[in-house]
């Protein structure tokens, strides 16, 4: 075998490993959105399951191993459901770690704080939730708070947004209108929604509100009466539900200052 052959051969292997690599990479964004702790950049969005996958506590990575998130409050300000699921996922937190060697005692901490990586994962796996994403890959995503269409800010605006709030808070923590992933979200848009009445930023919230809607709605016993059927329609209005309340498509948003926010929630609370 000549050596232009064998370089030519060489080359071509090494090109087609790089093609694997980022098929594969493709793959395990449609699939997870797990990450190594070495490839995370300040003002990533991150987030850990909780509880089997029941739940997803988000946050802002601030680089040196620290994360800015958004607790419940430990003195029973918070709204929630009035239902178990509060106690799910409320003790979510990562304020259970509270005698950390880094962070200290937590425990009576609550609001915006800022923990170290250990303690906001709580023992749990590292993920990236993405920005950005197509209508395709958005819908290829059966579980909510993973991703989302709307694009991220620059990075130095994220990280303002994030030690802003981090010193002035960002109101009182709620369910389904102002959760973990609502805070992180904005951090990364500063995008608020403007009505009262709908849900708020968060792809948990929405997807399962979407799943309530799709099970529960009336017309889809007109639509079909098989159960394979009634589950190919329920699957679709979830999957529409999900799409249309997703933060980079609805039209009840707008871009809000992180200035004006605090303002605004401070002369909310003087009411």
């Amino acid at each position: 075998m000549g050596s232009g052959n064998f370089h030519s051969m060489f080359n071509y292997n090494i090109i087609n490993g790089e093609k694997s690599v980022r098929n594969g990479e493709m793959k395990m964004g449609v699939l997870s959105n797990r990450i190594c702790r070495e490839d995370l950049k300040p003002g990533d969005h991150i987030y850990s399951w909780r509880y089997a996958y029941i739940y997803a506590h988000h946050g802002i990575y601030i680089g040196e191993g620290k994360v800015i998130h958004f607790t419940q409050s430990q003195g029973g300000r918070e709204i929630g459901t009035g239902t178990v699921l509060d106690r799910v996922i409320f003790s979510s937190s990562s304020s259970e770690a509270s005698n950390c060697a880094t962070c200290g005692d937590q425990s009576g901490r609550y609001g915006v704080i800022c923990s170290c990586l250990d303690c906001f994962l709580a023992d749990g796996d590292l993920y990236l939730f993405q920005y950005a994403v197509s209508p395709a890959l958005f819908l290829a995503k059966p579980r909510g708070g993973t991703c989302t269409i709307a694009a991220s800010d620059p990075t130095s605006e994220v990280l303002h947004r994030a030690s802003f709030l981090l010193h002035n808070g960002f109101g009182v923590y709620h369910l389904f209108k102002n959760n973990c992933e609502d805070f992180a979200i904005y951090c990364k848009t500063g995008l608020l929604v403007i009505t009262r009445i709908s849900v708020g930023r968060s792809g948990q919230a929405t997807s399962f509100l979407a799943a309530a809607s799709a099970i529960v709605s009336s017309p889809l016993r007109y639509l079909t009466t098989s159960f394979s059927g009634l589950a190919a329609v329920g699957y679709g209005m979830y999957c529409f539900s999900r799409l249309v309340s997703d933060i980079g498509v609805r039209r009840d948003v707008e871009k809000v200052a992180v200035e004006m926010l605090v303002s605004a929630s401070a002369g909310c609370q003087e009411t």
